[in-house]
C-alpha cells in the first residue's frame, strides 16, 4: 500500500462512530466495492409494495362508482372516478415534505415501517368501501399517511458507493414503473371474482358482497410481508451530534456535511438550482400526463361500444396491463441502460415523447377493430406506451440526481415529491371530469367522443416535449447527454 493509499484508508480508525448506524453503512461502502445486492433488494421490494396500490383500483373504479349509487346517469360515472383517483395524490401532495423532514430527524426506517403499516389499514379498508365517500376518504388516508418513497429514494443513493448511486435510482424508477403496471392488473384480474370466478367464489362470500376486496386484501399481505423484511432494513441517519471541531477535523468530507446542524444545503439554494427546478417542473408535467393516462385508458377500455370504448371486462384490462408489465420489466432491465448510455436522459425523453403522440392519436381507431386484431394491437399499443411513459420519467428522475449533489438529494427528492403529487392529484380528477365530457359529445364535429380524450392528453405530452430543449431545461454541468 503506497502513501496515498495510507492517507485515504487512515481516517477509517477516527471518523466512524461505532453505535452510529450512518456511520456503519459508510464504513461498509468504504471497505466493501461490491454492489449492495441485499439492500438494493429491500429497496426493489419496498418500493413495489408502495407502487402498487396507487393504480390498482383504476381497472375497477367504473363498476365500483356504478355500484355506489352516486352518478345519476353512466356519462357521469367518470366525473366522480376522478376524485377517488385524486384522492391518493392530494394527500401525499400535502405531506411528503413533513415526511422528509421526519425522516431526516428520526430516521428512514421509523418513516418507511409507518408508511407500510398505514398501507395495509387503509389499502385493506378501501377495499371494503360501502359509499363514495369512504372510498374517498381511506384513499385520502391512504396517500397521505404512507409516505414511502421520498425516504427510499434518499436510501437508495445512501447505501451505494457513487460508483453504483445511478444503479440505485434505476432499481427505484424500474421498481415504481413495474408497480403502477402490475397494481392495475391484480385490480382487473381478481376485481368482482364472483362474477369471473363463480365456482371459487359465491355470491353470499365475503367478496362476492365486497367484489373489490381480494386485489386490495392480495396487495396488503404482499405488504406485510414486505413489513417483516422491512424491520431488518439497516438504518442510514447519522445518530452523532459532531462538534464543530469534529466536523472540521474529519478528513471526509461525507462526514462532515452528516454531522447534526451542519448541512450545507438550504432549501432556498435548491429552488434557485434551475437545471435542478426545470427537471422536476417538466418531470411533472409528464407525470401528470401518464396518471391521467393510466385512469382513462382503464376507463375507456371498460366504457360501452357505443361511447367509443372497448366494452372490456376487469378481467380483459388486467391481461392488458400484465403483458403491458412484462414488456415494461424486460425493457428495463436489458435495454434501457444501453439506450440512456448511448443517447442520454435527454435525448431518450424527447424521442420517447415524440412517439407516444402518434400512438395516443392512434387509439380511437384501434377500437374499431375486433377481435384478434383488437387484442393484438391494444396488447401492442399499451406495451410501447408504458416503455415510453418509463422511459421519459426514468431519464427526467436521473437528471433531478445529477442536477445536486449527493447531500442535497434528501431535500431534493422531498421537493419532486410534493410537486410530483400535486400534479398528479390534478391528473385523474381532470381526466375523469374530461372522459366524463367526452362521453355526451359523441356525435360532435370536431374530435367527437374519445378522439377529443386522447388529443388533450397529446397536447400535455407536447408540453412536456417542449420543455425539454432549452432555454426551459437547463442541463446540470456535469451532465453529458
Amino acid at each position: 500500500m503506497d502513501d496515498n493509499d495510507q492517507e485515504r484508508h487512515q481516517p477509517l480508525l477516527t471518523t466512524y462512530y461505532e453505535n452510529c448506524p450512518g456511520c456503519q453503512i459508510d464504513l461498509s461502502k468504504e471497505t466493501n466495492p461490491r454492489i449492495p445486492f441485499k439492500l438494493l433488494f429491500y429497496v426493489w421490494v419496498i418500493v413495489l409494495c408502495a407502487a402498487l396500490p396507487i393504480s390498482s383500483l383504476f381497472p375497477f373504479l367504473y363498476f365500483m362508482i356504478r355500484d355506489f349509487h352516486v352518478a345519476k346517469r353512466e356519462e357521469d360515472i367518470g366525473y366522480y372516478a376522478g376524485y377517488v383517483g385524486s384522492a391518493y395524490m392530494f394527500g401525499r401532495a400535502l405531506t411528503s415534505v413533513l415526511w422528509g423532514a421526519i425522516a431526516d430527524r428520526y430516521g428512514r426506517k421509523p418513516v418507511i415501517i409507518f408508511g407500510i403499516i398505514t398501507l395495509i389499514i387503509f389499502n385493506t379498508l378501501f377495499g371494503l368501501s360501502t359509499s363514495f365517500w369512504m372510498a374517498i376518504s381511506m384513499r385520502f388516508f391512504l396517500g397521505s399517511l404512507s409516505g414511502i418513497l421520498g425516504p427510499m429514494r434518499a436510501y437508495a443513493s445512501e447505501v451505494c458507493r457513487k460508483e453504483y448511486q445511478a444503479l440505485g435510482m434505476s432499481i427505484i424508477s424500474t421498481s415504481w414503473g413495474i408497480g403502477l403496471v402490475i397494481g392495475p392488473a391484480l385490480g382487473g384480474f381478481l376485481a368482482q371474482p364472483a362474477e369471473k370466478y363463480p365456482n371459487i367464489f359465491s355470491k353470499d362470500s365475503l367478496f362476492g358482497r365486497f367484489p373489490y376486496f381480494l386485489p386490495c386484501l392480495l396487495i396488503s399481505i404482499f405488504a406485510l410481508g414486505v413489513f417483516v423484511l422491512s424491520c431488518s432494513l439497516p438504518e442510514t441517519l447519522h445518530n452523532h451530534k459532531g462538534s464543530d471541531k469534529e466536523c472540521n477535523e474529519s478528513n471526509s468530507n461525507q462526514r462532515a456535511e452528516m454531522c447534526e446542524g451542519k448541512s450545507l444545503v438550504s432549501e432556498e439554494s435548491l429552488l434557485k438550482n434551475w437545471p435542478l427546478m426545470s427537471s422536476i417542473i417538466a418531470y411533472c408535467v409528464f407525470q401528470l400526463h401518464d396518471m391521467a393516462y393510466a385512469e382513462l385508458f382503464s376507463l375507456w377500455a371498460v366504457s360501452p361500444r357505443k361511447n367509443g370504448g372497448l366494452s372490456y371486462s376487469t378481467a380483459d384490462v388486467g391481461e392488458v396491463l400484465a403483458i403491458s408489465g412484462f414488456g415494461l420489466l424486460l425493457f428495463q432491465l436489458f435495454l434501457y441502460p444501453l439506450v440512456e448510455r448511448n443517447l442520454g436522459p435527454v435525448m431518450v425523453s424527447r424521442i420517447g415523447a415524440v412517439l407516444t403522440i402518434p400512438l395516443l392519436s392512434s387509439y380511437p381507431f384501434i377500437a374499431m377493430l375486433e377481435g384478434l386484431n383488437l387484442t393484438l394491437l391494444i396488447d401492442c399499443a399499451s406495451v410501447l406506451k408504458n416503455v415510453l411513459c418509463v422511459s421519459i420519467t426514468t431519464g427526467l428522475f436521473l437528471l433531478q440526481n445529477r442536477a445536486v449533489a449527493q447531500k442535497q438529494r434528501g431535500a431534493a427528492n422531498g421537493i419532486s415529491m410534493c410537486a410530483m403529487s400535486l400534479f398528479k392529484a390534478i391528473g385523474p380528477a381532470a381526466g375523469g371530469f374530461i372522459f366524463s365530457w367526452a362521453q355526451k359529445r359523441q356525435d360532435a364535429f370536431f374530435l367527437p367522443g374519445d378522439q377529443i380524450v386522447f388529443f388533450i392528453l397529446n397536447i400535455v405530452e407536447v408540453i412536456g416535449l417542449l420543455m425539454t430543449f432549452r432555454p426551459f431545461l437547463a442541463l446540470p454541468s456535469n451532465n453529458i447527454s
